[in-house]
């Protein structure tokens, strides 16, 4: 690093140079803004030198990649190995159609399947009910017991694949099913490869498919870290979203911090009900967002794994260095894409990717162009993998680890991205950590402030949108589109209705009967799931039972 007199040295140079070239030039050529702001409220200096890195120590706050703070990544040779999961999120209508998407997408390069549920799947309910009526397959695939499960998955090798599965609430009964499949196909549990997302926290703060309160729904989440650390060992089993935070509004900063502090608040739950950290914490991986300004995301990156990996050691006492690693999957920024000019969408989303990549992702997911008009089609869904394959092929950002370390300006913002997270994280934990800070309304209110400044700079033209807020153009109405046929309501109806009639309604009783007497016990819920599951028990039955002894979770009035 430059010693003190280089750097005074320096901040004279650049003094010199503000008083004389730079204001010259201004008088000439005004800059576009006053000042100049990333999402964080942080200010973007003219010009970054080492006097803006100082007090950067490299061993203490970069080092070498896959070591402690792990700030320059998880993995020893991270992409020049093998690159980051290919995984496209995908699911709609009913397990048949999005069968044939997965295979699909494998035949095309996919890497791991990411499974996308219909809302009353995410929400616990079968689509027979009342409440599911026009939203059955709509944004994702139904699934209503393990007879689809077995359908969605058919011809797919589970010891072959990665699976994600985005659910939450419900997340004990669908990891049950999917190692219920697993075994039908003769593979042991202790083959699966995946994740399920698992994380109710961020439903409470920001997306809103939760059903129980937040102790039961705790309990839940501990009991599936317990079970598969001993049956299922390679499986990630949670995935602390701040995907669906920066979706419903936050700053970048925002993200990291409220992230992190549900992770803190899972870590610290499965302490108190027994677990050893190092037991549990090695499975935990996050799932990030990225946005448009490459150099604030890939900075954020960075900065979450350095404070993950300090809160980790220092607060948790974790030994085992993979107990600090934050390994994280990307999806590219669902609320940047634009219904207007749909084909810009593919810009934004390859700018998106290489922040990804250069903020070094494990998994990424990138979003297609017309995901703001509709499910994506097939042609589209393959533009949107082809954009991560030239990234990996052909871009070079793949061929050297953490390329943008060193930047005056990249190492700066990671320090002050770093900064502003503990601010917040410090602030949650004042209130008594997350779930006493979601309680309280704190996050959700943030999240809304700054939703409201983004949309009013929007409005004001001070953030320009491009084909949307300036460069508009007169456009065709779209067509094209993929829409996903009312039928599928019916046609699940009809299976649940037949899977009843075939099915051993005494069997399925008795697991449904001792699945609610252990909920009033301290007994793992994760076995008497899995016994409910095989005997065919929809997932409304099973959640139903759940319903009953824990109650329902009700939103907090935010003032």
């Amino acid at each position: 690093m430059f010693n003190k007199n280089d750097v005074s040295k320096i901040r004279e140079t650049v003094e010199s140079w503000e008083a004389t070239k730079v204001k010259k030039a201004l008088e000439k050529f005004p800059e576009r803004k006053e000042t100049f702001k990333n999402s964080s409220e942080i200010e973007v200096k003219r010009l970054y030198t080492p006097a803006d890195i100082e007090e950067l120590d490299y061993e203490r706050d970069l080092g070498i990649p896959a070591q402690y703070p792990f700030t320059r990544g998880v993995q020893d040779t991270m992409y020049r190995g093998r690159f980051w999961t290919m995984r496209m999120y995908a699911g709609f209508a009913t397990a048949e159609e999005s069968n044939k998407r997965y295979k699909y997408l494998i035949e095309q390069g996919s890497m791991g399947l990411s499974v996308a549920f219909d809302l009353p799947t995410q929400m616990g309910y079968d689509s027979s009910d009342e409440i599911s009526k026009g939203e059955v397959g709509k944004v994702g695939v139904a699934i209503d017991s393990l007879a689809d499960m077995e359908i969605l998955f058919d011809g797919i090798p589970l010891d072959k694949v990665s699976t994600s599965m985005t659910i939450n609430a419900p997340a004990a009964v669908l990891l049950a099913m999917y190692i219920a499949v697993a075994e039908k196909q003769g593979v042991t549990s202790d083959k699966l490869r995946g994740t399920i997302q698992n994380d109710i926290l961020k439903e409470y703060v920001a997306r809103g498919t939760y059903i129980f309160p937040v102790k039961p729904s705790m309990r839940l989440i501990t009991n599936i870290f317990e079970y598969c650390s001993k049956e299922v060992p390679l499986w990630n089993t949670i995935s602390i979203s701040g995907y669906h935070i920066r979706e419903a509004g936050s700053t970048a900063a925002q993200e990291i911090a409220f992230t992190l502090s549900n992770g803190i608040a899972y870590v610290q739950a499965a302490i108190d009900a027994g677990l050893d950290v190092d037991s549990f914490a090695p499975r935990l991986s996050f799932f990030f967002n990225a946005h448009n300004d490459l150099f604030e995301e890939v900075a954020k990156y960075r900065a979450a794994r350095r404070i993950w990996a300090k809160v980790m050691k220092n607060r948790f006492n974790a030994t085992n260095p993979k107990s600090m690693m934050l390994k994280f999957h990307t999806q590219t920024g669902g609320s940047t894409l634009t219904a207007q000019q749909p084909e810009n969408n593919i810009v934004r989303v390859a700018i998106q990717t290489l922040a990804a990549v250069l903020g070094g992702t494990q998994s990424l997911h990138t979003n297609s162009k017309d995901e703001a008009l509709a499910l994506p089609t097939e042609a589209s869904v393959r533009t949107a993998l082809r954009t991560q394959q030239i990234v990996a092929h052909e871009s070079g950002a793949a061929d050297t680890i953490d390329p943008l370390a060193g930047s005056y300006y990249v190492e700066s913002l990671t320090n002050q991205l770093e900064d502003a997270a503990m601010e917040l994280i410090n602030k949650i934990d004042d209130l008594g950590g997350s779930p006493s800070a979601i309680e309280k309304g704190y996050m959700q209110q943030e999240i809304m402030d700054a939703s409201y400044t983004y949309q009013k700079e929007i409005e004001s033209g001070k953030r320009i949108i491009v084909g949307m807020n300036k460069f508009q153009v007169e456009e065709p109405k779209p067509t094209g589109l993929l829409r996903v046929d009312p039928i599928v309501g019916e046609l699940q109806e009809n299976k649940i209705a037949d899977l009843k009639q075939k099915r051993d309604s005494q069997k399925v009783e008795k697991a449904l009967v001792s699945l609610k007497n252990a909920c009033s016990t301290d007994e793992n819920l994760m076995p008497y799931i899995l016994d409910a599951v095989k005997a065919y028990a929809t997932l409304g039955e099973i959640c139903n039972v759940m319903r009953d002894v824990f109650g329902e979770y009700k939103q907090s009035v935010i003032l």
